[in-house]
Parts: structure tokens; sequence; C-alpha cells
């Protein structure tokens, strides 16, 4: 960032002039100020010579000569202050990493610099352990849903069905088509409690691990949307804790969702495998992509607090091969893994 950048006017902030103005404004006074005090005191009635002899214009080129070497000082001095406001305006937690580059606090500029990165360190570490908290306590309200649903709204639900298959051949002719009807009603009830509970807690993650439980994503994702899902999955997957393989697979899932609701998409493509020293799950469809102007919504936030969690990247942007829109998750891979 530049000293002659503008300040940007926000609702309700004032307007003010750039710190590099104001000192090299009043430095320029100051030495003006100072010259024709000088001159005044040291060498009075001259002041008329510097009109007649062209003494004037050589001082003023100085004068001038000798601001812009004091504006381009300051801005050397000031210039930390401006990139340290510019970054703490555009800082983002979830997108954690970024900070003032640092090497050796010489100033009360460096310091500052250096104290804010430790401030952000703070933070980011507080939000991190603050969201860990509040998704571990939905995985655990979730797993209790999924039980709920399972043990009771799906016990009754069967025995609601076993209880009309008893009276099925007791019910007069006439009324048999009606109960068949229930019957089929009540089955379909079953398998949306079996789904949702499955949504909420995906068994094959915790029985069979990551790469089944995204292979049975994929598979009642294409059955439930009608979308083509393609899944590529690496063969040797690095070692990964229960947190990062439950962050892969959320994201997936939201990935997919999304593709669903939004882009009216034909065909989808999951992707896992190493990539630079990380593990990057990639879906892309070949929808609308992302329209102008967009926000992120709740999923994408929750997809990017995911992230934060487990000190992944998350970038969403354009299908490289065409139309369509990109999410790509990288899970940094440390220790050898």
């Amino acid at each position: 960032m530049n000293g002659n950048s503008s300040v940007p006017h926000r609702p309700g902030r004032q307007r003010y002039i750039p710190l590099l103005y104001r000192v090299a404004g009043v430095n320029a006074l100051l030495l003006a100020a100072t010259v024709a005090v000088t001159i005044l005191v040291l060498e009075p009635g001259r002041e008329s010579s510097f009109r007649v002899e062209g003494e004037g214009a050589a001082l003023i080129v100085a004068l001038l000569l000798a601001v812009a070497v004091n504006v381009y000082l300051v801005r050397r001095v000031v210039s930390p202050v401006q990139d340290l406001t510019e970054l703490a305006r555009r800082v983002d937690l979830a997108d954690h990493g970024e900070r003032m580059p640092v090497s050796n606090p010489a100033s009360e500029a460096g310091e500052l610099a250096s104290t804010f990165n430790e401030m952000l360190a703070r933070l980011e570490t507080e939000r991190r352990d603050s969201t860990g908290r509040v998704l571990a306590g939905q995985e655990a309200e979730r797993l209790r849903i999924a039980q709920e649903l399972h043990d009771q709204v799906g016990q009754e639900l069967t025995a609601v069905l076993l209880g009309l298959a008893r009276i099925e051949a007791r019910v007069p002719v006439d009324l048999r088509a009606d109960v068949a009807e229930i019957q089929g009603a009540v089955r379909g009830s079953l398998e949306d409690v079996r789904r949702i509970a499955i949504e909420l807690r995906p068994e094959a993650l915790d029985d069979l691990g990551l790469e089944s439980a995204l292979a049975v994503l994929c598979e009642r994702f294409a059955e439930r949307s009608g979308l083509a899902v393609r899944q590529q999955v690496a063969d040797r997957l690095p070692d990964l804790s229960r947190d990062e393989e439950l962050v892969v697979y959320r994201v997936a899932q939201e990935a997919l969702t999304n593709v669903a609701r939004h882009s009216r998409a034909h065909e989808a493509d999951l992707t896992l495998a190493r990539e630079n020293g990380a593990l990057a799950l990639t879906v892309i469809d070949d929808g609308d992509g992302l329209p102008a102007g967009h926000t992120a919504g709740a999923g994408i936030r929750g997809m990017r607090e995911r992230a934060t969690l487990i000190g992944a990247t998350l970038t969403i942007d354009g299908n490289p091969a065409g139309h369509g829109c990109r999410v790509r998750l990288a899970v940094p891979m440390e220790n050898g893994r």
C-alpha cells in the first residue's frame, strides 16, 4: 500500500487526512517558516533581491526538493502503520495465517505490528477453541438425535408396519388397498428417518473409515438427487485424526448439498488425494457457478469454520475446466504422514 491511497469513507465514520500528509505538511510549513525567519533575521531587507536577482526561484526549488525528500522519508516511516491499518480492515479470522511482515521490530511501528500479529494469533487460537467446542457440541447433539430417531421413531414405525401386516388379512377386501397405501407411506417415512439419522451421524465413517463413508455418501446422494456423482479416492490415504476425518466428510457433504440445491448441475466429481504436501478434497460441478456479488451463506461459513478447526484451507472458486464451481479443502500433512 502506498502513501497516496485515500482513506475509504464508511457510514458513521468521519473523514480524516492520512498521517503521511499531516506529518509532511507540518514539516513543510516548519521548513518554510524557518527559512523565512532566517532570511528576515540574518539579512533584513534582502527579501526584495529575491525577485530582482532570481534568487527566489532557486530558493523555491530548494524548498520543493527538501519537501519531496521529507515526504519520501516520512512515507518510509509511516508506511508500516498504513499497511497495518489496511490489514486490520480486511483481516478475517476464518482465513488464518495472514500477518504483518516483521523481521526485527526496531521502531514503534514495528513493535505495533509485532504486537498486532501476537493479538491475531491469540484471537485465532481462541476462535479455533470456541469453534471446536461448538462443533463438538453439535456433533454430540447430532449423535443423540440420530440415536433417538433410530431407536425410538424407527422402532415405532417398524412396529406400525408389523401391526398393519397382521391385520391386513383380516380387513375387508375393499379396505386392503387403503391398508397397503398406509403401509407404503409408513415404509417411506421409515426410510426418511433412516436417511436423516445417517446424515446426522454417518455410521460408515465410524465403522468403516473415511474412504467407505465418502463412497456411501456419493452413492446415496446420487440416488436421492438424480445427479451423476463420480468419486475418486487415493488408494493409500494418510492417517487422519478423528476430527480431520469428520471435517473432510462434513465439507464433502455440504459441498454436494450445495450442488444439488443451488447449482442446477448435472454432474459432480469428488476427489480425495495428496497434493503438494496436503490431503486435498475437491468437489467440482458443471452448474451455474458462483453468482456475481455472492455472499457466503450458513453452509459456506460452516465449512470455513470446520476447516479452521483443523488448520485446513478452504477455497471456493470457479471450475477451471469450464462452467460450474470448485470447492477445495486442503488438510496439511505433517510429521511424514
